[in-house]
């Protein structure tokens, strides 16, 4: 075989590595610090992106949230149905999530500011192998409000596909007093970005 039939195959090879090197890149980016393994927001749906990153839906169009119940990091009973009537922020986090501990004391501090007003905050612990370490990053950051320990992304799998599901860690949801599905971010927020994604479905009447 002559050393030219040789070009083809290295150049072929090169360019393999180069297309899995850039897609790869381009779901990290994506999908901050982890996919959350579902899928959706394509095709016929019920919501919009904002130019801010942040998806809502329409009141009379928004999808109910799941079944998301079980045991806390403290080792407490929860479910989130227990709080229809309220406003509820869903914040998907991981202590291993260096996006997650950039924006864990905003959180608190915007908890803090709503909870008076109807808003509940419950956080969904994803990913993390030993529940020590979210009980040791929710004392760090002086997080207060309940997380539900689900170290192996199943709340996260019970979102149907198409709809403003939890695709990335972070993740924030925001749910109507129905428990329906108002608003999502797939990234990190800052105070004012989280203030007016609850603020519009605070106000609904």
């Amino acid at each position: 075989m002559s050393a030219a039939s040789h070009v083809p195959l290295r150049s072929n090879r090169s360019r393999a590595v180069l297309l899995t090197a850039a897609a790869a890149a381009t779901a990290l980016t994506l999908s901050a610090c982890s996919s959350g393994g579902t899928s959706g927001g394509g095709g016929d749906t019920n919501f919009v992106m904002g130019k801010d990153g942040i998806s809502t839906a329409r009141k009379g169009e928004r999808a109910a949230a799941p079944d998301l119940s079980g045991k806390t990091v403290n080792g407490q009973q929860l479910d989130v149905a227990s709080y229809k009537g309220k406003v509820v922020v869903l914040n998907v986090w991981g202590s291993w999530c260096a996006p997650c501990r950039a924006e864990a004391p905003g959180l608190e501090k915007v908890y803090e500011s709503f909870k008076a007003k109807g808003v509940q905050f419950v956080g969904i612990n994803t990913r993390d192998t030993s529940v020590q370490n979210a009980v040791a990053f929710e004392k760090q950051m002086g997080v207060t409000f309940p997380s539900l320990y689900d170290p192996t992304g199943k709340l996260m799998l019970r979102f149907k596909k198409g709809t403003l599901n939890p695709q990335a860690v972070p993740s924030t949801l925001v749910l109507d007093r129905e428990g329906g599905i108002a608003a999502r971010s797939l990234a990190a927020l800052s105070e004012d970005k989280l203030r007016s994604m609850i603020a519009p479905v605070l106000a609904e009447k």
